[in-house]
């Protein structure tokens, strides 16, 4: 069958097409004098006449659409079968085109439709048959997807994204914060190896390659705070080196600081000098506070960068666990171009400089050139818009996002009764004191068993219940209250 058919001849059109059929039928005319009249082909009219009947034609009934050719499955089938698959791509479980096609194959042996034999000799479906219900399930597209972890699938639920904007509203109508006055800030690897660009080369070759400046690259963390008008405070780099010296930043963007740390990474000094810097160009105070939201990693929440906080007036709001990939604007709507223009601009170096080897001192100039072509006025805001921040929209995630949660949930395997410490199951049966039942599995706690200590609500769970390997943890019915906390003054 060809893929791509293209008509020899303008098609008919159907108007006159129907005419000439009517001619024949209610007019008596023979089928030569109406083609001439019509100016319809004689064969292509005979083949019309022959399945219309006199009724139709006295009744103006007679239709001159093609049926096409006919499918596996029917359009409603396909319509049901594209639905599914739209709803398992929604729980972040989407198959594969080779799954599509052995599920179709189980769904035409399931209906009891005629199938051709290659079907049934593979078990599933043919390579054109996904092509052309790819073709006519216009909403359908192969797509790459994201790995998303499970702790991110489950911990953007309904009830985490709504104590979120709880917070957010609060720390809102308190402070009056106009848009200039939030920000979102948030770090980002920039490592001495790019990821190559495509490029054109020689068809048919299996291996393509592309200098790069070494094996492995060094990382350099790259700060970054906007605010809802759009504007973008100059980076902050933390330099994997034990001591920050200035000429790190030669060449760097104007107005860019930095810190040291040996691992490259912000921890809670290197954030604490991070206040400072934010300090100076956001120019907080006691009389005009700023909203700095951000997400809730353990260098962010240091005592001596919180107390900063308080006295300089930066209200700070952390984003839920696992939940910056859909409300942290900086990952929805800058992050992305940034690392593409990176592995760009890196490229570019590496062209420009053949035979020398990138250093983490050549990455300021990198960024420099980099991040005003992703930061721009229409990507920060953008970002804001789309995670509903600001202008505030609560309602801005639809429920098919938060379907990915669902795999997790569950009925209250029991309910607590009255205020005393025991609970009764379904038929009233006393199941145990509270503190002899593991608080996420609700199973019963046998002697000599190993188990973990909920830091919150001082419950015992089974350590094949818990994920972490510390030995205190905070299980799943606490684990989202202490974390989106707003500290403000």
């Amino acid at each position: 069958m060809v893929r791509n058919y293209k008509r020899k001849k303008p098609q008919l059109e159907k108007e006159k097409l129907k005419l000439a059929v009517l001619s024949v039928l209610r007019d008596k005319k023979t089928i030569r004098t109406a083609a001439k009249e019509h100016g319809v082909n004689r064969t292509t009219l005979q083949n019309w006449v022959k399945n219309k009947t006199e009724e139709q034609a006295s009744k103006g009934e007679v239709t001159t659409v093609s049926k096409g050719f006919q499918t596996v499955l029917s359009a409603e089938a396909e319509s049901a079968l594209a639905q599914y698959l739209l709803k398992c791509n929604d729980l972040y479980f989407g198959l594969t085109t080779r799954q599509v096609r052995a599920l179709a194959y189980d769904y035409a042996k399931k209906l009891d439709v005629p199938m051709p034999i290659q079907w049934i000799r593979s078990e599933m479906a043919g390579i054109e048959w996904i092509r052309t219900f790819l073709r006519r399930q216009s909403q359908l597209s192969v797509r790459k997807p994201e790995a998303t972890s499970l702790a991110r699938a489950t911990a953007f639920n309904r009830y985490n994204v709504g104590e979120f904007f709880s917070k957010l509203k609060e720390v809102c109508n308190k402070y009056q914060f106009p848009p200039q006055n939030i920000y979102n800030m948030d770090e980002t690897g920039v490592t001495t190896v790019q990821v190559p660009d495509r490029v054109v080369s020689r068809k048919g070759m299996k291996q393509v390659g592309r200098i790069v400046s070494a094996e492995r690259g060094t990382l350099v963390t790259l700060a970054v705070a906007v605010s809802a008008t759009g504007n973008t405070i100059p980076p902050f780099f933390v330099f994997p080196r034990k001591k920050f010296k200035n000429n790190f930043l030669i060449g760097g963007p104007v107005g860019c600081g930095g810190a040291g740390n040996p691992s490259g990474w912000m921890n809670g000094p290197q954030f604490y000098e991070f206040l400072g810097f934010f300090q100076a160009h956001a120019h907080a105070s006691l009389e005009n506070p700023v909203l700095l939201i951000l997400d809730n990693h353990e260098s962010h929440l240091s005592i001596k960068g919180l107390d900063y906080c308080k006295e300089n007036g930066i209200v700070v709001l952390s984003l839920p666990p696992h939940c910056s990939h859909k409300l942290q604007p900086l990952d929805r709507s800058v992050f992305g171009p940034f690392k593409k223009v990176v592995n760009t601009q890196c490229d570019n170096w590496v062209t420009s400089n053949p035979g020398t080897t990138m250093t983490i001192y050549h990455v300021p100039g990198i960024v420099k050139d980099a991040l005003p072509l992703a930061s721009t006025h229409k990507n920060v805001t953008a970002g804001f818009v789309c995670t509903g921040i600001f202008p505030l929209n609560e309602n801005i995630f639809e429920e098919h996002e938060f379907m990915p949660s669902m795999v997790t949930d569950r009925a209250q395997p029991a309910a607590i009764a009255g205020p005393s410490t025991s609970i009764a199951g379904p038929s009233g049966v006393e199941l145990g004191d509270l503190d002899q039942l593991c608080c996420i599995c609700c199973d019963k706690l046998l002697k000599n068993q190993r188990f973990k200590l909920c830091i919150v609500c001082r419950r015992k769970a089974h350590v094949a219940c818990v994920r972490t390997s510390d030995n205190i943890f905070t299980c799943v019915n606490c684990f989202s209250e202490p974390e989106t906390d707003s500290e403000e003054e």
